[in-house]
């Protein structure tokens, strides 16, 4: 039987144990220095409520805080909205589809969302729309109501659809890269019309499930779970955000440990099964590249940017009132998740404290 070995004096080390208290004593600095660091980020985000969530090989640090006064539940317990880092879920279930052999990226969504009606002589297909190459504009949304009436709830599928199916082409598809929300809406609709099945169940039943995200969701509801969002000036409370018909650019919410578990299955994809788990290796490989020198690389998920130590990808999201930022590095095997609950118009500390801690050897 093992006996315990004797307790030392304050300060006095174990004879047989001289690096004990030592090895121990270091990983008990970085724990303080990253608490630091998380704290002033939560500082410098000056909202109302805001979350930054880091994982380093494993290891969670969660740091909450804001400049109202805290809500019933945790800060770090709340779903948040996280925007257009959506098109994360939304590329890594392409990529899912595709390594389950269900599709190849290359329908036309045109034929998938009209029954094969139509013939295009360059068509544009599921991959320009999920790498931001179909020539689509921004929104293609005549009418916009004003931004802070929750206009995408105005737009319900059908409406989304029918606009597509009636607009002309100004470029070749595959040769202009222009971000769109508008693009990778139609795209959920040309996957739900591909396989047949409505898109919350296609990427409930391929992602959120296997990968279990039990505290993520596509749309708000009554349980008191969800954050509430706040305009520029960080005082003025708007509705929850109702994606309408724009679900896959922008309708998910979920919890900052959710989140945390999304990334770390990137960063480690072993424990998925073995389909998500090809589909979170593939979401990692460039698919294109554009600006001086090449240097902005993007995946089907992912915006990538190179470091000293291999690449890092990230991508940030808003709505109305809630801002996020997901991002996660290989080669320091770390993850964040940061959240906040104030929608920034300019000169953004949220952002800019979230990626200097990604980018942070």
């Amino acid at each position: 039987m093992r006996t315990r070995p004797p307790t030392p004096w304050p300060g006095e080390p174990l004879d047989d144990e001289p690096s004990a208290l030592v090895e121990a004593a270091a990983p008990a600095r970085e724990d303080e220095t990253l608490r630091d660091r998380l704290a002033e980020a939560v500082t410098a985000s000056d909202a109302p409520d805001a979350v930054f969530a880091l994982s380093r090989h494993g290891r969670r640090t969660v740091l909450s805080g804001g400049t109202a006064p805290p809500p019933p539940l945790p800060r770090e317990d709340l779903r948040y909205e996280i925007g257009s880092a959506t098109k994360t879920f939304t590329g890594l279930l392409l990529a899912r589809l595709i390594h389950g052999g269900e599709l190849t990226g290359g329908e036309p969504a045109t034929t998938l969302l009209d029954g094969g009606r139509s013939a295009e002589r360059a068509p544009v297909t599921l991959a320009h729309l999920i790498t931001h190459t179909s020539g689509l504009p921004a929104l293609r949304l005549r009418g916009l109501p004003a931004w802070h009436t929750n206009p995408y709830a105005r737009f319900p599928s059908g409406r989304v659809v029918d606009a597509y199916l009636r607009h002309r082409q100004r470029h070749r598809p595959g040769t202009r890269w222009r971000y769109s929300n508008y693009g990778v809406a139609v795209f959920g609709h040309a996957l739900a019309a591909a396989t047949g099945t409505p898109w919350e169940d296609l990427l409930t039943g391929h992602v959120l499930r296997p990968l279990g995200l039990h505290g993520t969701t596509l749309r708000a509801d009554d349980s008191g779970l969800d954050a509430v969002g706040h305009g520029k000036d960080g005082e003025t409370p708007v509705p929850p955000f109702d994606a309408g018909g724009f679900q896959a650019a922008g309708a998910v919410r979920a919890t900052p440990h959710d989140l945390l578990t999304f990334l770390e299955a990137h960063l480690d994809p072993a424990g998925a099964p073995p389909l998500l788990a090809a589909a979170l290796r593939a979401v990692r490989r460039p698919v294109l590249r554009r600006g001086l020198g090449h240097r902005h690389a993007h995946t089907i998920a992912w915006f990538r940017h190179p470091t000293d130590g291999g690449p890092m990808y990230f991508h940030g999201g808003a709505t109305l009132g809630q801002q996020a930022f997901l991002g996660f590095r290989p080669d320091t095997g770390t993850a964040l998740a940061a959240l906040c609950s104030r929608r920034f118009r300019a000169h953004d500390p949220f952002v800019t404290a979230a990626y200097a801690l990604l980018a942070e050897e």
